[in-house]
C-alpha cells in the first residue's frame, strides 16, 4: 500500500508545526522520517492517523485522496501506528488490550477467544513470543512495544506508522525490533519508522526524508555516513564522540557500603553492593535493563526507605533521608522515566524547571511563588540547554520527548551540585542534544563533582565512563576501565566475573588486558587504579 502526503501543513495558532510536507511511502518499503526533537515528526504522524487534521495540505492512499476525522478513519483504510509512548492499559492482559475498540461479540459476550488465536498467529508468524494471556503491566518494554505491533496487524493493517520506537529499548531489544521490521516488509507492509538514531536509521531504512523545524530539509541515502546525516538532521556539524580529558579526581567522595534491598515479595533487588566515586570523575553504570540499575539510582534518591547498608556523600548518611532531604544535600537526579518520575506534564514549562526548587527563597516568599523569578529562570534555561517550546508557559506535555529531556536536564544542573546521578541521561534525544547533554555532564565532572550515570547505550557508557560499574541481577560483578573489549563487558553482563569474562574473550581470540591487569581487577574490583596511584590523582 502505498501512502503520500502533499504540501501538508499543520499549525497550532501562530506556531506551524508542520510546513508544507511532501512525502511518499513506497509498498514493501521502510521510509524513514529523520528529525531532531521537535522538528515536528510526531505531530505529523499524527496528522497521517488522524489525531489531528491537517491545516493545509491532502494524504493519498494508492493515489486516492482521504480525510480522516480520527484514529478509527485511518484503521478502517489500513493505517496503524505504533506510539512513542505505548497505549496500553497495565492491568488488562494482552489479549484484552488487544481487543480495546474493536472488540467482537460471541453470544452476546466478548469473543476474547478469536482475540487469542489471532495473536497466536501473528505472535508465530513473526517470531514475537507473546503470550495472550499475560498482564501487560509484567511484560518487559521490548514486549510491550510488540504488543502495539500486534494491535495494529490484528486490525489488518499494511501502513504501519513506528514513532520513536527503540526510544526506550535496551540494545538487544532494539536489534528484535529492527529484524521485525525488516519481516514485516518482507511481508509486504510498508512502514513509516521515525527515529533520530543514526545506527538504526542506515541499517533498516530504504528511504529517507529529514525535516528541520517543521520543513523537508532533503532526503539521504542509507550509504550516508551517520556524520553526513547528523549534520543534515541539525543543519550543522555534529561531534558523535564524547571530547573529555583525563580524569583529575578529589577528595569528595560518594561511598556506598554494603547496600541491601529486597523486593515485598522476597526477591533481592540489590546484594551486598559497595563501590566509592570519587568528586571529578564518571562511573557508568552497564547491564541488561533489569538488573539492579534502576533501584541502585532510587535509593541514592531515596525512594527504597527499606534499603540497608550505607550512602555516605562527603561523610554525610543519606541512607533514611527522604527525597526532599537528598535532594537539598546537593543531589541533582534524572530519572529514566522522564514522564513518570521527572516531569508534571500538565504544569507548565516554567514550573517543571523549578519543581525542586520550589519552595527555596529563589523561587518564594512567605508562601507564595515568585512568578517573575520562575519566568526568568524558564527563559534562561530555555536559552542555555535549547528547549524548543513555543511558550514557556505551555504545558511540558506539549513538548517532543527530547526537549521534555532536556527540562530534566536544565533543572538539575542549573544549581550547585555535590553529586549527581543520571539514569538514561539522552534517551529519546536526538544527536545534537545527546552532544549538548554529555558535553554537560563531563562538564559538571570538570567542576570536581561525583557523577554516576546509568545507562543501557554501550556507546554512552564507554564514551563518558572513567569507570564502568557491571551489575547483573542486583550484585556488582565488577569496575572496570573503559578500555575494557565489549566482549568482556558483554560477558560481566551475563553474570560471569571480570576473570572468567577475560577469559572466555581470549579464547575467541579477542584483544584482552594484560594478565597482570586482570590480576588487579579480580582483586580490588572496586577501583581500576592501583593505591599509591590512586591517592596521588585524590
Amino acid at each position: 500500500m502505498k501512502l503520500e502526503l502533499r504540501k501538508v501543513t499543520k499549525r497550532f495558532g501562530d506556531f506551524t508545526a508542520n510546513d508544507s510536507i511532501d512525502l511518499v511511502v513506497r509498498p514493501g518499503t521502510v521510509h524513514c522520517l529523520l528529525g531532531e526533537n521537535g522538528a515536528g515528526k510526531s505531530t505529523l504522524m499524527n496528522v497521517i492517523f488522524g489525531l489531528y487534521q491537517p491545516t493545509e495540505g491532502q494524504l493519498f492512499i494508492d493515489d486516492q485522496p482521504v480525510e480522516f476525522s480520527g484514529p478509527s478513519d485511518a484503521m478502517a483504510a489500513g493505517i496503524g501506528m505504533v506510539h512513542q509512548h505505548f497505549m496500553l492499559v497495565p492491568v488488562f492482559t494482552v489479549a484484552e488490550n488487544v481487543a480495546l475498540g474493536s472488540e467482537s461479540l460471541k453470544g452476546g459476550t466478548l469473543d476474547l477467544e478469536t482475540t487469542r488465536r489471532k495473536i497466536r498467529e501473528i505472535s508465530d508468524r513473526y517470531g514475537f513470543a507473546v503470550d495472550p494471556d499475560a498482564i501487560v503491566e509484567d511484560l518487559p518494554v521490548g514486549v510491550q512495544q510488540r504488543v502495539e505491533i500486534i494491535k495494529a496487524l490484528v486490525r489488518d493493517a499494511e501502513i504501519l506508522i513506528l514513532d520513536e520506537p527503540t526510544a526506550v529499548l535496551t540494545p538487544a531489544e532494539t536489534d528484535q525490533l529492527l529484524g521485525i521490521m525488516d519481516q514485516l516488509r518482507k511481508d509486504g507492509k510498508s512502514l513509516l519508522f521515525i527515529s533520530h538514531k543514526l545506527r538504526e536509521v542506515r541499517e533498516i531504512s530504504d528511504d529517507i526524508t529529514v525535516i528541520r523545524r517543521g520543513k523537508v530539509v532533503g532526503h539521504a541515502d542509507p550509504s550516508m555516513s551517520t556524520t553526513e546525516l547528523a549534520s543534515l538532521m541539525v543543519g550543522k556539524a555534529v561531534q558523535l564522540t564524547v571530547e573529555k580529558s583525563q580524569a583529575q579526581t578529589n577528595q569528595q567522595t560518594f561511598a556506598v557500603e554494603n547496600l541491601t534491598l529486597v523486593a515485598d515479595n522476597g526477591v533481592p533487588l540489590l546484594k551486598d553492593v559497595s563501590f566509592t566515586v570519587h568528586g571529578g570523575e564518571i562511573l557508568a553504570v552497564a547491564g541488561v535493563q533489569g538488573n539492579g540499575q534502576t533501584e541502585l539510582a532510587e535509593s541514592i534518591i531515596g525512594l527504597h526507605p527499606k534499603a540497608t547498608g550505607s550512602m555516605k556523600l562527603n561523610g554525610t548518611e543519606l541512607l533514611g533521608m527522604t527525597t526532599k532531604q537528598v535532594l537539598r544535600t546537593g543531589v541533582g537526579f534524572v530519572p529514566e522515566d522522564r514522564n513518570k518520575d521527572g516531569l508534571v506534564g500538565s504544569f507548565s514549562i516554567s514550573e517543571n524547571l523549578i519543581l525542586d526548587l520550589f519552595d527555596t527563597k529563589d523561587f518564594s516568599s512567605a508562601g507564595t511563588l515568585n512568578r517573575t523569578k520562575i519566568s526568568e529562570n524558564a527563559d534562561r534555561a530555555g536559552a542555555e540547554f535549547d528547549i524548543r517550546m513555543g511558550s514557556k508557559e505551555h504545558a511540558a506535555s506539549t513538548l517532543s520527548g527530547g526537549n521534555q529531556q532536556k527540562i530534566v536536564v536544565a533543572r538539575e544542573l542549573s544549581r550547585p551540585l555535590e553529586l549527581f546521578v543520571a539514569s538514561q541521561p539522552t534517551r529519546g534525544v536526538d544527536v545534537g542534544s545527546i552532544e549538548f547533554i554529555h558535553k554537560r555532564i563531563v562538564e559538571e565532572r570538570d567542576k570536581g563533582v561525583p557523577v554516576i550515570i546509568v545507562s543501557t547505550e554501550l556507546d554512552e557508557v564507554y564514551g563518558l565512563a572513567d569507570r564502568i560499574a557491571v551489575f547483573f541481577h542486583g550484585e556488582l560483578m565488577g569496575i572496570v576501565p573503559p578500555s575494557t573489549p565489549r566482549s568482556v563487558l558483554g560477558q560481566m553482563m551475563a553474570g560471569a566475573t571480570y576473570e572468567e569474562a577475560l577469559a572466555a574473550s581470549a579464547t575467541h581470540d579477542e584483544e584482552a588486558p594484560s594478565a597482570s591487569h586482570a590480576k588487579h581487577m579480580a582483586t580490588t574490583p572496586e577501583t581500576p587504579w592501583a593505591e599509591g596511584e590512586e591517592n596521588e590523582r585524590a
